[in-house]
């Protein structure tokens, strides 16, 4: 269980916290779109300490919303996330109040929260607080949508999976950029059998998560997306300014994910099929992923797989091992295993 460690000044910023949730906006404030809200189409918010919780809840509670999203709204949110990264617990006040303006009911306690809606939206942006949290919600049977990062170890990781197959409850974690149009196209085979790939994006670090964890992993999952699983051992290499993981999947393919903390930030990379090649630049916004949480928490599919995550993850985590280890290659089935019977002390206290 990650532990929560006390920081000097965190009494006052809990008032301050509280003194943000009295604030609203009477001409924003939208009673009437909270009355108009169907069963089963109610939308909670657990974590206001992300930018993604004021940018989903725009998209969804929108005057004219995308019909795609099927008629669901936030209508609550729990604001507290992360205890421990002051980067994020600072926003929860400024959050907390842009959602209210957009009509949201802000509560006490994920237990209120659950009484008040239908499904979730896991968006704390520290990944440790997931595993609990995530646990409260599966209790009450609700479809859950996990931000990233799912967790704050891949055991951890393991243990939501295996926690959700339990209580019967479908759970959904994604990258926003694995909708970008040209890699959806390449996943369905428009350059053939892709033999490998590179992709690129901002890596900042967080000390608390594994390194790809807290933003390599929007790049990481681009590449996945594009070679599927089945990735075998891992190498990397680590400098102060970027970092490099090469995989290496079954019947000798390759995937690059390169993390940068210098230059322009921006995503891309290029994908090597049997039919060509193809750039894979692009950032689709928010969109394309809350269209697929929308169908997701129509039809409790998830569009991708518990093992597809998990490899994903354990591709990040076994990059660290990498780095522990001098950068020499790790094979995954190593990394995943140790983890697994990590997760089973996990699972054991729920």
């Amino acid at each position: 269980m990650h532990t929560r460690r006390f920081f000097p000044g965190r009494r006052r910023f809990l008032l301050q916290a509280a003194g943000g949730m009295a604030f609203f906006s009477l001409h924003s404030f939208h009673l009437e779109a909270k009355a108009e809200v169907k069963a089963g189409k109610r939308i909670g918010i657990i974590g206001l300490d992300t930018s993604h919780a004021t940018a989903f809840t725009e998209a969804f509670n929108a005057a004219e919303p995308d019909p795609a999203l099927r008629g669901y709204r936030v209508v609550a949110a729990y604001p507290r996330g992360s205890y421990n990264i002051e980067s994020s617990y600072s926003r929860i006040p400024k959050y907390t109040a842009r959602v209210r303006e957009m009509g949201v009911e802000v509560v006490d306690s994920v237990e209120e929260l659950l009484r008040k809606c239908d499904v979730v939206l896991l968006l704390t942006n520290d990944g440790h607080p997931h595993l609990e949290q995530a646990v409260q919600v599966m209790r009450k049977g609700y479809r859950l949508f996990i931000d990233k990062p799912l967790a704050g170890s891949l055991s951890e990781a393991i243990a939501i999976f295996r926690l959700a197959q339990r209580f019967g409850v479908p759970v959904f974690s994604s990258s926003s950029l694995r909708y970008t149009p040209v890699l959806q196209e390449i996943a369905a085979g428009s350059i053939g059998e892709v033999y490998g790939a590179t992709t690129y994006g901002p890596c900042k670090l967080e000390p608390s998560h594994p390194d790809l964890f807290w933003y390599g992993i929007h790049a990481v999952e681009m590449l996945y997306t594009v070679m599927g699983m089945g990735c075998e051992r891992v190498t990397r290499v680590h400098t102060d300014i970027t970092d490099v993981a090469v995989g290496v999947w079954k019947g000798g393919r390759t995937g690059t994910f390169r993390g940068m903390r210098v230059g322009k930030y921006e995503f891309g990379g290029t994908a090597f099929g049997e039919k060509g090649n193809a750039s894979l630049g692009g950032y689709p916004g928010y969109g394309p992923l809350l269209k697929q949480i929308a169908a997701f928490f129509e039809s409790g599919v998830p569009p991708v797989s518990p093992e597809e995550t998990l490899e994903i993850y354990t591709f990040m985590e076994s990059a660290d091992e990498s780095r522990r280890r001098g950068g020499v290659p790790v094979a995954m089935k190593e990394v995943r295993e140790e983890a697994e019977k990590k997760s089973e002390a996990i699972i054991r206290r729920y």
